[in-house]
Parts: structure tokens; sequence; C-alpha cells
């Protein structure tokens, strides 16, 4: 796409998905004498931001009787049964073995077909385009479609009204396609800052090439960010407006989760954790009264994973 067009897809995309996706609201957190801006987008219905995605894609199409197919590490899939359910047609979605209980579960309980599609994300993206092209089912993939990422662009769209003064967000990245739709909103006026982890630096290794490429996923995070490759139409988007790319470990999203959980009460999974890592970690260090922003994308958890962090 013209990156002119972006905008006027996001807004259209805002639009059409406008009562169907909730408006998330924003918190002040005190940090190192400074207040963040969160916004909590894990508050949406299906517990992340791509219900925005999901619902700009399904209700731009015309949705045919074997209903819609995709595939996802768990996330997105809930996001689609979500809608689909909403919508009245059938949900198809093939999860790699490493998809936790937790989401499995939700996806059963949202009506969706479940369909075990291999080892990693890339085997169920495999099996999804395979019943797909049998079956006559709407695609709807997680992050490699422009009604995903105008969906996921609505995120920006609204933030930019709630806090208009930032200079800088803070966004964890899978396969892109959320940080691509903020960029493409964005577009320069607010700093975007790229979170991966450590076992999946698909947009870092990108940037790094010059290109995507396939990289090796594992790690804490990678049922939510292990997308082996970047998606292709995010990535002039990338190249253009995203300003910095960051990587924290296993371990630091693990102590965000935790002090989340114990200071604001956030349930945030490991991929909605990320990018507060990276400002505990020190991977992104903010410059004197630089107005941040950190997007809390996900909280598909087993709760019982959440625990307070040792008191410092």
């Amino acid at each position: 796409m013209d990156p002119t067009d972006w905008p006027a897809a996001i807004e259209a995309a805002a639009r059409r998905i406008a009562g169907q996706v909730r408006v998330t609201p924003c918190l002040a957190l005190p940090w190192k004498g400074q207040r963040l801006n969160l916004k909590l987008e894990y508050l949406q219905e299906s517990g992340t931001f791509k219900a925005r995605g999901a619902f700009n894609r399904l209700l731009s199409a015309t949705l045919p009787p074997a209903g819609v197919a995709a595939a996802s590490g768990g996330n997105h899939g809930i996001a689609v049964a979500l809608a689909a359910r909403r919508l009245g047609v059938p949900a198809h979605i093939f999860v790699p073995q490493a998809t936790p209980q937790a989401k499995r579960d939700r996806l059963q309980a949202l009506g969706a077909q479940v369909h075990r599609g291999g080892a990693a994300y890339a085997d169920a993206l495999a099996a999804c385009d395979a019943f797909r092209h049998t079956h006559g089912a709407l695609e709807s993939h997680a992050y490699d479609q422009p009604e995903t990422l105008a969906g996921q662009g609505t995120v920006a769209l609204e933030w930019a009204h709630q806090a208009p003064d930032l200079d800088t967000v803070l966004v964890a990245v899978g396969g892109g396609g959320l940080i691509g739709g903020m960029a493409a909103w964005y577009q320069g006026r607010v700093r975007v800052v790229a979170v991966e982890s450590e076992g999946c630096p698909t947009l870092h290794r990108a940037l790094a090439a010059g290109e995507p490429v396939d990289v090796a996923v594992s790690g804490l995070a990678a049922d939510s960010l292990g997308a082996r490759r970047i998606g292709a139409l995010m990535f002039p988007v990338a190249q253009r407006h995203i300003a910095a790319s960051v990587l924290v470990s296993d371990a630091a999203i693990r102590l965000a989760q935790q002090t989340l959980w114990r200071d604001a009460r956030i349930p945030a999974e490991p991929g909605g954790a990320a990018a507060f890592a990276a400002l505990l970690s020190g991977a992104y260090q903010p410059a004197p009264g630089e107005r941040v922003g950190v997007l809390v994308c996900g909280a598909n958890l087993d709760p019982a994973t959440l625990q307070d962090p040792d008191p410092a």
C-alpha cells in the first residue's frame, strides 16, 4: 500500500469496528521520577489488541458459508473466534503445539474448531492454508494483511487522542501487524520503538539485513511473538517510521510481568509485558523529560503464573 493511503485506511477501520471493540483506557504509572503512560489494550474482550484487526478483516469481506480460517499462536485465533461468533460464522483456528492450554481453552469456549497444526506457527499456517483451499474459508492472517494492519493501527489513532503529548511509544513485536499499523498512523510524529524477546528477534534481524529473513524462535513469549519472518506488508513501514529496535531477555520479561502485577495489578502475558521489560532492563533508556508510552498489549495467560517479585 502507498504510505499516504495508510492513515485513511486506519480511519476507515476505526469507523468500521466502532461498537465491536473497546476504547481501552490509559494509566499513569510512576517510574523513576517520571510517569509512564500505559495503554491498557489487554482490556479488549479478546484479551489483546488483535480484536481490532480481526473485526476489521471480517467486516471488510463477504463471509462464505465455510466461515473463516486463521493460524495463530493463540491470541489472533481468540480474536477471530470472537469476531466470527458475533457475526454468526464458523471459525477454524490452527494452532501450533506450543500454544498454551489457557489459550486453547479460550478458543474452545468461544466456539471455534481448534486444529493442531504442527510444532511452530509456520506449520500451523501451512495447515490453515491447505484447509482454506479445500473448503473455501476466508483467510484472516495474523499480521500480513492490509485489513489486519489497518485495524491494529487504530490503537495508535485512539492513543493519539488520549495522550497527544507523548514523545515515544514502546510496542512489542511478533509478526509486525501491531507495530506496523501503529507506525503507519504516527508516521514519525511520535517515536515508535520496537521491542522483541531475544528468542524472537524477527524484526531486529530483518532491519539489520535490510529485508525480511527467517529466524529461529524460542523462549517465554514465543506463543505470541514467535513469527519466523516479519510481515512483508509492514516492513517498508518499519524501515521508514520505526525509530529503534531493542531486544529483551526472558528474565526481563518475567520481571516485567511480576512488576506490572505487583504495582498496578495488570495481568500481562509475556508478550504483553515485553515493552515494559525494555524499560526495566535498560534496553531502552529514555532521555530526561522524555514522555514515554508503553503498550500493554495482551493478558491471555494462566492467572496461576502471576506472582509478586521478591522485594528489592
